[in-house]
């Protein structure tokens, strides 16, 4: 760990560089955050969690066509992956009103969507991550005209993949916060996709079983966690 350079520290992980230009190094912390990082406690266990539901999502989005900048898992909590140029954008996908979506509209909570709803935000701690829509990713020169269609076109494929399975397990998939890279002009998914990172309720008694545990003060994160994986490993 000491020969790799520290390339950026992040809320549940920290990315440093390899001795290979193009593949990094990302380790997975113990750290729970909420609220852009108001709110922050070190839960250890957590980061293995978080990597191994991350490795099951990935390896089944892998073999069903999805290409993403995962290469292998390194430990129970790093996973090597391809260096990308990072557009600096949180695409979230909304199958079910919850969250922000409730709170914006004041609209009932836990309504089936006709159809899913794609969201952008500007990736800025500083700026509080906010909301951006298709001309402003433009204007700003994140992303073009066709970038943008490749992006929610993926996005919506990602959703149909995943609805069914976490479904499968017994989650209802709420909703997902997905970041996407470029590898020699290709875009490819990047970051995650843990609990952390979208919002799983259990098909039977509607409990939470993503961050808004800790969000809420609802429970026992990593437990909730543990939960998670062990019924996506039974699948």
């Amino acid at each position: 760990m000491a020969e790799n350079k520290l390339l950026y520290e992040g809320k549940a992980k920290n990315v440093y560089q390899t001795e290979n230009d193009d593949e990094l190094l990302m380790v997975y912390k113990d750290q729970a955050t909420a609220f852009n990082g108001k709110k922050k406690e070190e839960l250890p266990g957590k980061g293995v969690l978080d990597c191994q539901i991350s490795a099951l999502v990935f390896d089944y989005l892998i073999k069903n066509g999805i290409e993403t900048h995962l290469i292998k898992n390194l430990s129970d909590h790093e996973q090597l992956v391809k260096s990308s140029e990072v557009f600096p954008l949180e695409v979230v996908l909304r199958n079910i009103t919850s969250g922000s979506l409730v709170k914006k509209f004041q609209v009932e909570s836990g309504l089936r969507l006709s159809d899913p709803i794609i969201e952008f935000y500007y990736k800025s701690d500083a700026l509080d991550d906010p909301f951006i829509n298709d001309s402003q990713v433009k204007a700003l020169r994140i992303a073009n005209d066709e970038e943008i269609a490749f992006i929610k076109q993926m996005t919506l494929k990602i959703n149909q993949l995943l609805v069914p399975f976490f479904s499968k397990s017994g989650f209802d998939l709420v909703d997902f916060k997905l970041e996407f890279g470029k590898v020699n002009g290709k875009i490819i998914l990047v970051d995650e996709f843990s609990p952390d990172n979208c919002r799983l309720w259990d098909k039977k008694s509607h409990d939470s079983m993503d961050k808004d545990v800790f969000r809420k003060h609802e429970g026992d994160l990593v437990k909730t966690y543990l939960e998670v994986l062990k019924r996506l490993a039974m699948r």
